[in-house]
């Protein structure tokens, strides 16, 4: 078996890519989903060493410190106590596993099959000890919006140096089941080449009296947590029958304890022995069914052929059980779309579905991608196919997009329904379609139902395009916006739904347009009983260039079910634009909200003089869809902190404005209807003179000519740290290299510190060896040079300067002390006032 690496791009030790053998041919094991992302070596190789980081610490109590995903092995598990862990309660999801539909008439693609095979995605969002509980101030994160393919999301990650059992976060769960998709945690037993201990596995299975102890905490931690089941990777050797017999028995265990599922990846045998079989056999069945239901599911290694899921499939059957709980796994970590797939072994033309399908590592499309809109672009061309229509996904190359073989599902399914297109990410957050917060952020905790069809328009003229702008938005940072030539009628389907009319049902759209005037757009809405054809409602004009509601009486329709939300444009223009930045269908008035009561602070650390985190706490109301925080400050307007649907949130920074010696905290419920609530408060008090020379580039928005990976971009050159790891830095490979940071206003400026590649833990040889720093006024001024470098080989420069400026641009001419074409910088730091 052949062994190839990723290129360690930018000097980071980048996830190495997993290689499997050709699903037709090699009949040789393939290299399994191993969780930290390592390579099993072929027969004769040496393994290198366990990439893992040691394991994060935890947040001691009473502190304010960034709450993670929880993570352990079998033994320190035994230990964990949702009273007693300071991090549990921020790792909550509130949001329960919402029931959805797939109607077969309005499937987009007329090659899909309804209600047979399934999806499964496997995704790593970060590293096992690195999944931050609630979202971050970064909007680079896998900010998945195609849902409606998906079933089941395994939150993978788990490694020998960090821990073997990882539960999922809560802003996945939350998204996840708002989408009606299923979510598990991981337990993974690594190969011994890489760290795995067999008697790791004998701690899993330990049993006292007649009870799993571990899997009394499996069961407790999902219900705790409030995920759905566990993904069991047992790829350690050196177990035998009565081992693989106990594994067995312990899921058993923990199903009747329940509720709590669990999917089977095909490595250990009944014998007890690691063999991958690529299919179910005789050898691996017994973990499916023994004859009693022993999983819910089995993840089939990537070496499958048609005539092993075909005896797969029959054996399923003669067993009771559906071949669709059998998901043949295909490996996309590495080449992405790009990747080898038999299609037709697993979704033949015009067949049923021979088996479900697991997806190792989708979230390629963010790893390898340059950037956000390179991001959504793969991410589209993966899922919907590459005419980003999921109605027409013909093409020449061999992957055709999932909406090729599976029908859109929809959690849309209950009142009220209110949608603001918001993916979960952006560089602003407005509320209301006020601007409440300037950086970048995610948080898929508030991540709204992504639109079920991306995208189908029909017309007879010129089509609209449809897409998610991060420009603008209503609620959160991103809105719909058509744009285009508009010379005939254009349909726009959005979604599917089952949502029942009554008399006092609304539906409520929230529109933006350039200049006052026609809107030339309607709401579409088709009924069940003719699910395809749309009626329209005139949205009418706009009277200016705000965000405008236009509330729409359903009661002549009272007693219909809606099937689909759409929308309309009919008439003409040269460029057509508008906004979406809501859609919401609901009964009577918008209800009112209870306030949250009892707001406390659970832990407060100062960053510095000038910043803090917090821990903060509160009883909710319980009709609340969510909870926004904010600070108030001194001149009495307000400021975003963040969002949960919990009763308690991390801020991740409060910052000290001016000499304010305390400030207080707000928070306030959000109904499902968005209506809100009157807000909690408490004060969070600031000591001593703050220094008046402040870092004024720290979390300001920074733009750059390019970065190597998503996850690398030029935030991460002005959010204040440097011992994130070596992707906490901007990396650019491009020939031109520059970063520039806005300021906000014209400052006085001190003095430029720059962090180089060994600041951040990297090779002295990546310092940036020659650059020179840039100031302006305003965007229309010209660049005066206020610093130049030449020669430079320390970690960390210092470059006093007195200037007064807005913008600063860092350029880069040569990058590094030798021939490495890489510049890596960890910070980018404007000292002044």
């Amino acid at each position: 078996m052949r062994r190839t690496l990723l290129p360690l791009l930018c000097g980071v030790l980048a996830a190495t890519a997993l290689v499997t053998h050709p699903a037709q041919a090699d009949p040789s094991p393939a290299v399994s989903p191993s969780a930290d992302s390592t390579v099993r070596p072929a027969p004769g190789e040496s393994a290198p060493a366990d990439p893992a980081p040691p394991a994060r610490r935890r947040a001691a109590a009473g502190s304010g410190d960034q709450p993670y995903a929880s993570y352990w092995h079998p033994n320190t598990i035994l230990d964990w106590n949702p009273a007693t862990d300071p991090d549990a309660r921020f790792n909550r999801s509130r949001v329960p596993l919402r029931p959805r539909v797939s109607d077969p008439a309005l499937k987009a693609n007329a090659n899909a099959r309804s209600a047979e095979g399934r999806v499964a995605s496997l995704v790593s969002f970060a590293p096992t000890s690195g999944n931050p509980s609630q979202g971050a101030l970064d909007p680079n994160y896998y900010a998945f919006t195609h849902w409606q393919y998906v079933d089941t999301l395994v939150f993978w990650g788990g490694s020998a140096g960090e821990g073997l059992i990882l539960a999922p976060n809560a802003t996945v769960i939350d998204a996840a089941h708002r989408n009606g998709v299923k979510v598990y945690g991981t337990v993974f037993f690594p190969p011994t080449a890489y760290g795995g201990q067999i008697q790791w596995v004998r701690d899993f299975v330990t049993k006292s009296g007649s009870t799993y102890p571990v899997a009394d905490k499996l069961v407790q931690v999902a219900q705790h947590y409030g995920f759905d089941g566990w993904f069991i990777n047992q790829e350690t050797a050196g177990g035998d029958a009565a081992l693989a017999t106990e594994l067995r028995s312990l899921m058993k265990y923990a199903r009747a304890k329940g509720p709590v599922e669990f999917m089977w990846y095909d490595a250990m045998t009944e014998s007890g022995s690691v063999s991958w079989q690529d299919a179910l056999t005789t050898a691996n069945d017994a973990f499916l069914s023994d004859p009693a239901r022993v999983s819910d599911s089995m993840f089939l290694d990537f070496g499958w052929t048609s005539a092993k899921l075909n005896s797969s499939r029959d054996l399923a059957r003669s067993l009771g059980r559906d071949e669709h709980e059998l998901y043949s796994g295909i490996d996309t970590e590495a080449n992405g779309y790009n990747t080898g797939v038999p299609w037709d072994a697993v979704f033949p033309a015009g067949q049923p579905h021979v088996t479900s399908l697991g997806i190792y590592r989708p979230e390629w499309t963010w790893k390898s991608s340059t950037g956000p809109a390179d991001f959504r672009a793969k991410d589209s061309r993966f899922w919907v196919g590459a005419n980003a229509d999921p109605s027409n996904t013909s093409t020449s190359s061999a992957w055709k997009g999932l909406a090729t073989y599976i029908a859109e599902s929809t959690p849309v399914t209950a009142k009220p329904f209110v949608t603001g297109f918001n993916t979960g990410h952006g560089d602003f957050y407005n509320v209301g379609g006020t601007r409440v917060r300037d950086g970048g952020w995610n948080n898929l905790s508030v991540q709204d139902v992504p639109p079920t069809y991306q995208w189908i328009v029909s017309s007879t003229g010129s089509k609209l395009t449809p897409s998610i702008d991060y420009g603008d938005a209503y609620e959160g940072g991103s809105s719909l916006r058509l744009t285009g030539r508009l010379d005939a009628a254009n349909t726009v389907r959005l979604y599917q739904t089952r949502l029942p009319v009554a008399a006092d049902t609304k539906l409520s759209v929230v529109v933006k347009t350039p200049a006052a005037g026609a809107t030339n757009l309607k709401a579409a809405v088709a009924f069940t009983d003719s699910p395809t054809s749309f009626t329209t409602i005139d949205l009418g004009a706009t009277g200016g260039t705000g965000w405008e509601r236009r509330t729409l009486d359903l009661s002549a329709y009272a007693g219909r079910t809606i099937a689909q939300l759409g929308l309309q444009a009919a008439g003409t223009a040269d460029s057509y634009d508008i906004r979406v930045g809501q859609l919401a269908v609901y009964d009577g008035a918008v209800d009112s909200v209870a306030a949250p009561t009892g707001m406390t602070v659970l832990g407060v650390t100062d960053v510095s003089a000038t910043r803090k985190s917090l821990r903060l706490s509160w009883t909710g109301a319980g009709q609340a869809h969510h909870y926004d925080v904010y600070r108030r400050n001194p001149d009495g307007t307000r400021a975003y902190l963040g969002a949960t649907p919990n009763d308690a949130y991390f801020v991740p920074r409060l910052d000290r404005s001016g000499t304010e010696s305390a400030t207080t905290i707000e928070v306030e419920a959000v109904g499902a209807e968005y209506g809100r609530s009157a807000a909690a408060t408490t004060t969070i008090s600031w000591s001593g003179t703050p220094p008046t020379d402040t870092n004024l580039a720290l979390n300001r928005p920074a733009t750059s000519s390019s970065q190597c990976n998503a996850n690398e971009g030029p935030a991460k050159a002005v959010n204040g740290t440097v011992n994130g790891g070596n992707t906490d830095k901007w990396c650019a490979l491009a020939a031109t290299k520059w970063l520039e940071v806005d300021l906000g206003s014209v400052k006085t400026l001190t003095r430029f510190v720059v962090k180089h590649a060994q600041a951040g833990g990297e090779s002295p040889s990546w310092n940036t060896r020659d650059f020179t720093i840039q100031v302006r006024a305003a965007a229309s001024d010209a660049w005066t040079t206020a610093v130049t470098v030449t020669g430079n080989t320390a970690a960390t420069t210092t470059h006093p300067v007195t200037a007064t400026a807005r913008y600063a641009r860092l350029t880069i001419t040569k990058p590094t002390q030798n021939a490495d074409p890489a510049a890596r910088v960890y910070e980018f730091e404007a000292w002044g006032s």
